[in-house]
């Protein structure tokens, strides 16, 4: 596929698909950058699991801080004269205005909104959400960046190098690609010690394998073009024609490649952190997220179903945008449709 410049066409076609997709990305991005400000609390913090926990979407709760137990989250509170009615797990109790730290002459000064309700140990799975967000995004380009530059050098030595370097390069390149490479992951992050850093360079080195075949096609292709030959007879070096002529044309369709393995890379990382092997708790993952709600899908189906709408949604975003963008750069997109006229 050759990409070029897009024609008018092309913009009206694509742009709203791609548009779409871009604006979901932008706003997944927006959200993982920003994230200890849009966040509404801290999502590690169990404020009080035995009260907090499963509350569904939308539930308020009064946070009294009392001077021995620290803090508790009650249905209601009730200022009485010298101390405060506290309705909690079911059990009404008065606490004296001494022990009451947070108290105002309406009740207490702290409250607690789970916009999208709360997970098993009480903290907030929109807080949660949102820095899996974080997690998850810099997981997947991270470890696409890696697989980038892997995949690039590999390529480009396959299609460049002598043709038994290309020999021995493609076959282990399809060997590898014989083996799952969701079960190469589970072996290797098994085999190594579980981290974030370990999982995003692990992800990197295995989902190198369809760049490099991308990369080695595009520089097969443009090697024996008119402008690369013209190029050598001008007397320009190998490594002018590579960075110069052949790298700059064959990259587009690599980059639009790897953007689409992010979505893939993130789906990889949820799955690996639902099965245990990714994202370790208590930090947030959509994955991690996913698995620890599976348990209670009928009696607290927003701590698994929210984070699942999360990772498709940013998925699909990715999907979408990609797509819309390698539409728009492929002059073929034009080609074959019947000419408007115009009439004023």
């Amino acid at each position: 596929m050759r990409f070029g410049r897009p024609g008018r066409r092309g913009w009206r076609s694509a742009g709203r698909p791609l548009r779409a997709g871009l604006a979901g990305l932008v706003l997944v991005v927006l959200v993982g950058i920003l994230a200890p400000w849009i966040a509404p609390y801290d999502p590690l913090e169990q404020l009080d699991a035995a009260s907090g926990r499963h509350r569904p979407p939308m539930t308020a709760m009064a946070a009294v801080r009392l001077a021995p137990e620290g803090w508790q989250l009650a249905e209601r509170v009730e200022r009485v004269p010298g101390g405060l009615v506290i309705e909690r797990l079911g059990e009404s109790r008065v606490e004296s205005a001494a022990n009451v730290l947070n108290l105002t002459a309406d009740g207490v000064a702290d409250r607690r909104l789970f916009i999208l309700g709360s997970d098993r140990f009480g903290r907030d799975v929109l807080s949660r959400i949102v820095h899996g967000a974080r997690i998850s995004l810099l997981i997947g380009f991270l470890a696409v960046a890696i697989a980038l530059v892997i995949g690039v050098t590999v390529g480009a030595l396959a299609a460049l190098g002598p043709r038994l370097v290309d020999a021995v390069l493609m076959r282990v390149v399809d060997g590898i690609l014989a083996f799952p490479a969701l079960l190469v992951l589970i072996v290797l992050v098994a085999f190594f010690a579980t981290g974030t850093g370990t999982l995003i360079v692990l992800l990197g080195c295995v989902a190198w394998l369809g760049i490099a075949r991308l990369t080695r096609a595009e520089l097969l292709s443009l090697r024996e073009r008119d402008f690369v030959i013209a190029a050598r007879g001008l007397g320009a070096s190998p490594w002018r024609v590579f960075f110069r002529h052949l790298l700059p044309n064959a990259f587009p369709p690599v980059l639009l490649q790897a953007v689409l393995i992010v979505g893939g890379l993130i789906l990889t990382e949820s799955t690996l952190s639902f099965l245990g092997f990714g994202v370790q708790p208590p930090a947030p993952s959509w994955g991690n997220m996913i698995a620890d709600g599976r348990h209670h899908l009928t009696r607290a189906w927003w701590e698994g179903v929210f984070p699942g709408l999360a990772l498709v949604g940013t998925v699909i975003a990715l999907n979408v945008a990609t797509d819309g963008l390698r539409d728009l750069l492929d002059p073929r997109h034009d080609a074959g449709r019947t000419p408007t006229v115009e009439t004023r």
